[in-house]
């Protein structure tokens, strides 16, 4: 890498004021979040313009196996992206490219896997998802396309793109991702509507499909064109396996992993509570989450973004500078996801029915959305403290707090909320697994910067 480029790169991590560094990684990576956001809510909102809640609940049906895709995007994403921002810190460049190298590999190889084992599968795995007689034609047509073909594209774009922001480039990570969620809502009306190729859900699954291949497309020629110009290696013979480097990828890896697997167990868990009452109740369950994700992504977003800040200034030993960039992220967030919480509250009537204009739905769904928003403020803290233990290497910590969130809390709250508010209750589950995990989310932080000092 040539001196000015390795110049920009420690004025970002070391000298830049803390809260223009902040924006600076934060801002494009939220941004490409919003639209990864758009992109979800396209497939909702163009499926829900047929009026038809059996495509709509397909929609909704499948998104646990698009979620567990992030158990890849996390072990191979979040574990590579974190050793590199480490090495980096530590001017170990030669163990930036390996990290780069062996999470890219890895990644290709379990999307590969991914596709052949949901297509071995796949009978048993639609059960397990809650379909029935009524949606599971629907469901398969959309899950061939973003699953049997599409998992390997889907998963490298993602991975990628924490590659590449590990080193800082914030910007250009962003613009890959945004590449292929803007194709993606470009091609939804023309695949899914009947003005188009009528293909109702099959055709959300293609669009999927079509557009992740093209963000793969855009990051690898970027690797290209800066090839000598970046610490990102994707070469076959740096991917070799290195026991010191694996072990620190898979130690925040492997828990970031078992985070989205037990959000998919979670989401799964919910969606078989709801389908008890109907493909109506599944569908609006499905918009409400859609629209409550775009908090959700602003505040991961904001958690991915100051990552490479904090394990750069982690590894270089300047623990000021690292608190300086948690506390200042923590207070912007935290503002924000207050004002989100009042809109969607006061405003969850009109945000549902943008989706479907079916009364029993708009009824369901908005008071879904109310009991997801009482969450936000709570949530954002959480993501903001297993974001810094992922970059700091703490996979114990982060693992705690993803087994606490479903298993300890989450679930058990589905159920007795379910019994206590039958169908209603089971949108306020989170609420109560995200007030626990955010009251130990701040003493661990705060336990964390005492012990640095």
């Amino acid at each position: 890498m040539d001196t000015n480029q390795e110049g920009q790169k420690i004025e970002l991590f070391e000298r830049m004021p803390v809260p223009k560094a902040v924006l600076t990684m934060a801002v494009p990576t939220i941004l490409s979040s919003l639209v990864m956001v758009l992109y979800n809510l396209a497939d909702t909102y163009f499926v829900g313009m047929l009026n038809d809640p059996i495509q709509n609940a397909a929609v909704a049906l499948a998104a646990p196996v698009l979620l567990a895709f992030n158990a890849v995007n996390n072990l191979f994403g979040v574990g590579s992206s974190s050793m590199m921002s480490r090495s980096l810190g530590k001017k170990d460049y030669d163990a930036v490219r390996r990290s780069s190298a062996f999470g890219f590999y890895c990644a290709l190889g379990c999307g590969i896997l991914f596709s052949a084992g949901y297509t071995v599968f796949q009978g048993p795995l639609l059960n397990l998802l809650g379909t029935d007689s009524e949606n599971i034609a629907a469901t398969s047509a959309y899950l061939l396309w973003t699953t049997t073909w599409g998992a390997a594209p889907s998963i490298l774009n993602v991975v990628l793109a924490y590659l590449v922001r590990a080193e800082g480039s914030a910007l250009h990570a962003s613009i890959g991702t945004m590449s292929g969620c803007l194709l993606n809502i470009v091609l939804d009306p023309i695949f899914i509507l009947p003005w188009g190729l009528n293909m109702g859900a099959a055709g959300a699954g293609l669009a999927t499909f079509l557009s992740n291949c093209v963000a793969c497309a855009y990051f690898l020629v970027l690797l290209y064109i800066k090839r000598g110009r970046t610490y990102v290696c994707i070469r076959p013979t740096m991917a070799k396996v290195d026991k010191s480097i694996v072990k620190e990828i898979c130690g925040v890896g492997i828990p970031a992993a078992i985070q989205n697997l037990l959000n998919v167990t979670g989401m799964t868990v919910l969606n078989n509570f709801t389908s008890a009452f109907g493909s109506t109740a599944v569908a609006a369950m499905g918009i409400s989450q859609k629209i409550s994700m775009i908090p959700m992504y602003i505040s991961q977003g904001f958690s991915q973004g100051i990552m490479p800040i904090v394990s750069y200034n982690y590894a270089a030993k300047n623990r000021q500078r690292m608190k300086e960039t948690i506390l200042f992220s923590g207070k912007l967030v935290l503002s924000f996801m207050v004002l989100m919480t009042a809109g969607y509250w006061l405003g969850a009537e009109g945000l549902i029915s943008l989706f479907m204009k079916n009364e029993t739905i708009i009824q369901y769904g908005s008071s879904f959305l109310r009991g997801m928003s009482a969450a936000l403020p709570f949530l954002c803290i959480d993501f903001l403290a297993v974001g810094v233990f992922q970059a700091c290497g703490m996979g114990r910590e982060s693992l705690l707090f993803a087994v606490l969130r479903k298993i300890v809390l989450e679930i058990p709250a589905l159920v007795v909320l379910n019994w206590l508010w039958p169908m209603y209750g089971l949108a306020y589950a989170q609420m109560v697994a995200e007030i626990v995990l955010s009251i130990a989310a701040v003493l661990t932080l705060r336990r964390l910067f005492r012990k640095e000092r």
